[in-house]
């Protein structure tokens, strides 16, 4: 039986989902919003931005290496579209 945090679980149920490993992190930045804390991370190799909430801080990921499950999403930023990563789900390699 498949743990509900499994990867490939995640994955099987939601098919626009996208899983990676072992990726860098060469920055990590941490911006309150409200009563949530809105994190973002550029990884190495990649120039679009990976985004997910947490309810409190967390240690800086800059340089660590992480596992992520995300999906493409699209904001609008000054009348702009930029593509961003919805991270669902981010643990440390």
């Amino acid at each position: 039986m498949m743990k509900a945090s499994d990867p490939d679980a995640l994955i099987q149920r939601h098919q626009k989902l996208v899983h990676s490993e072992y990726q860098k992190v060469a920055s990590h930045v941490q911006r309150d919003s409200g009563d949530w804390v809105n994190n973002t991370l550029m990884l190495d190799g990649h120039q679009v931005a990976f985004k997910y909430k947490r309810k409190q801080r967390y240690q800086s990921l800059k340089g660590a290496r992480v596992n992520l499950t995300y999906y493409v999403d699209v904001e609008t930023v000054a009348g702009f579209e930029v593509e961003v990563m919805r991270v669902v789900r981010i643990k440390r390699s």
